[in-house]
């Protein structure tokens, strides 16, 4: 036998052996817990999905009262020894950095003197002024009688808030502050889109049409449950991919003349035409007579998807980030915190986040963005609008164990964002696939993308295959319309797709679900960061998605030689399975699981599970 031989010989033997292994070592019953995933009738869905919504205002709520009442307590304890000019800068820059404090007030009971900081309280009806007052005068007598006191909330016009009071522990000075609860509202709009209660986006806008996934025929989505059945598309426009490659100029002036529009929009092989005078039926006819492309699509719209432990005995890190310990239940339902022993990420190892941007100067984000791109508006910041962006953002890498409002899961993995949603939500396939490709480009080592459609559109999948060939992990939210129709980009087969569970580990009744559905994670009522540096708890798979876009992010900082493939074989295979066993289109192969995952990677070495497939690449390299 040759020498050759004899080292193939002794590589699959090896293989073999690992495999044996692996099956002989797994824990009996390691399949996790077996849980019935329950599907909602239409009739039934609303109702849950509005209870969801309120669950998450309530949640909301609780989160920023108490991010208040850290203020409040910070400001008071800076004030004991400080100068009055620098308190009143304090409190200056508080209130620039914080709107929703309307008023803020000190009261200095030695010097008897009342100061407040360039605010004045809002003015409504005279029954309205009378309760406003009253909850003032009530606040005031509650610290001058050595207490705290928070008002219910009250109507002013047509906004809502509350007033809060605190005194420091010396009894000198004493703080209250009337809060604008504005983001109650902004969270229950945004949830009423995100979970689909409303139809989404509405008819008309933009010259926005909708078609039925399947056949492509016109559809009107009058109530949120039709959004699982329609694909948005712009009427106007069609997306082409020519099959000699690019067309010449004389060509393309051709073509402008012909359908009577400006200067198309090219990226990677495709072109978008904008006619002034076809809708997109036309197009479609035009361009299979004229041109025979090798597709040619409707440009369609993305939306957001916003919608049990091991006891492994390993150490457990409780960060001191104040909504941690009492809202954060979906950290350690994936054993986050014993994760953290094994990975806490690298800023060598960037998580691209394509969506509605982030906000760039909030706290508990700072020095954890880079330099983004704006798909929306050329030369522009990825600012964040809608406040999408920003939550899943938080969600992957809020900063971690300093002390202010909500931990991320990695605490060093560099976040990239990308802006390729406008402010209503929504975006074009155009946008979307400049935004991933421009993150790979970029050298992004994960994506995620908490948006989709129910089309399938071959511009995007180049998009996503241009990502995934450079090595790129790519994650995305299955959809929130409680629907086995497979959603896109969530379906392709490079990209990871998730579905959302919640606090008791069951499959949360929005989540979309199907066979292409690759592992859970959770995605009900989660606490992140928001605009105006602020905080909310959002329900949707768009809170799912990066979740697992963080593990990875942790995976391939661990270990660094890991390929895409198998960075998705290791989340998969160590994944907590929830449903019937092994995959099931509910949970796909299960809920993962941050610590069992970082175990199984290692750091530097072959993990267990990959050694078949490192032998492989050995086999395939012997000549």
């Amino acid at each position: 036998m040759s020498r050759k031989n004899l080292t193939v010989a002794g590589i699959v033997t090896a293989a073999l052996t690992v495999l044996l292994l692996t099956f002989a070592l797994r824990p009996e019953g390691s399949g996790g817990t077996l849980r019935q995933a329950s599907v909602p009738k239409p009739s039934q869905e609303k109702a849950i999905k509005k209870t969801t919504l309120v669950q998450d205002v309530a949640a909301t709520d609780k989160l920023n009262r108490v991010d208040v009442h850290r203020h409040l307590s910070t400001l008071l304890a800076d004030m004991h020894h400080a100068s009055p000019e620098a308190i009143s800068a304090y409190a200056e820059s508080l209130q620039q950095g914080h709107g929703h404090i309307t008023m803020l007030m000190m009261v200095d009971f030695n010097t008897r003197k009342t100061t407040t900081f360039k605010s004045s309280l809002p003015e409504g009806t005279d029954q309205e002024n009378k309760q406003l007052l009253h909850y003032l005068n009530t606040a005031k007598a509650a610290i001058k009688g050595h207490q705290s006191y928070e008002s219910p909330s009250f109507i002013i016009g047509d906004k809502k808030y509350y007033f809060v009071a605190q005194r420091n522990r010396e009894g000198q000075v004493a703080v209250i502050a009337l809060i604008n609860q504005k983001i109650l509202d902004r969270v229950a709009l945004h949830q009423l889109k995100n979970l689909r209660l409303i139809p989404y986006p509405k008819e008309g806008k933009y010259r926005i049409e909708s078609v039925h996934a399947d056949t492509l025929k016109d559809i009107t989505v009058k109530t949120g449950h039709d959004n699982e059945n329609a694909s948005h598309y712009y009427e106007n426009e069609i997306v082409v991919r020519f099959p000699n490659g690019h067309p010449t100029a004389a060509q393309l002036q051709i073509i402008a003349a012909d359908i009577r529009c400006k200067e198309p929009r090219k990226l990677g092989y495709a072109y978008i035409f904008r006619s002034d005078k076809m809708s997109y039926s036309q197009l479609k006819t035009y361009f299979a007579n004229k041109w025979h492309p090798l597709y040619a699509e409707p440009h369609y719209m993305y939306l957001t998807n916003d919608t049990v432990s091991e006891n492994t005995g390993a150490n457990v890190i409780t960060p001191n980030d104040l909504l941690f310990s009492t809202y954060q239940w979906n950290l350690p339902a994936i054993e986050t915190p014993q994760g953290w022993n094994l990975s806490k990420g690298s800023k060598e190892i960037v998580i691209a986040v394509v969506d509605t941007g982030v906000q760039a100067n909030h706290p508990d984000l700072k020095g954890q963005l880079l330099k983004g791109y704006n798909a929306i508006t050329s030369g522009s910041t990825p600012d964040d609008d809608v406040g999408h962006g920003t939550h899943v953002a938080g969600i992957i890498g809020a900063l971690t164990n300093n002390e202010e409002g909500v931990a991320g899961i990695s605490w060093y993995n560099k976040i990239l964002p990308v802006k390729a949603l406008d402010n209503s939500g929504a975006g074009t396939t155009y946008s979307v696939a400049e935004g991933i490709i421009w993150a790979a480009d970029q050298g992004a080592k994960v994506i995620n993308l908490s948006l989709g459609n129910y089309a399938d559109s071959q511009f995007l999948h180049d998009a996503i295959k241009y990502a995934y060939d450079r090595d790129v992990v790519i994650v995305s939210a299955s959809g929130n319309d409680n629907t086995e129709r497979p959603g896109y980009p969530a379906a392709y087969e490079e990209v990871i797709a998730v579905a959302a569970t919640n606090a008791a580990g069951e499959r949360a009744s929005f989540s979309n679900y199907g066979d292409y559905i690759d592992v859970a994670a959770p995605g009900e009522s989660i606490a992140s960061t928001y605009p105006d540096n602020q905080y909310a708890a959002l329900s949707g798979t768009s809170m799912a998605s990066p979740h697992v876009a963080a593990l990875a992010g942790l995976v391939r900082s661990l270990n660094p030689a890991l390929t895409n493939k198998e960075v998705t074989a290791l989340l998969t295979s160590n994944a907590i399975d929830l449903g019937t066993a092994g995959h099931d289109k509910y949970y796909g192969w299960g809920q993962v699981d941050i610590y069992r995952t970082l175990q199984a990677a290692g750091g530097g070495q072959v993990p267990l599970q990959l050694f078949p497939q490192q032998v492989g690449k050995q086999l395939d390299s012997i000549q």
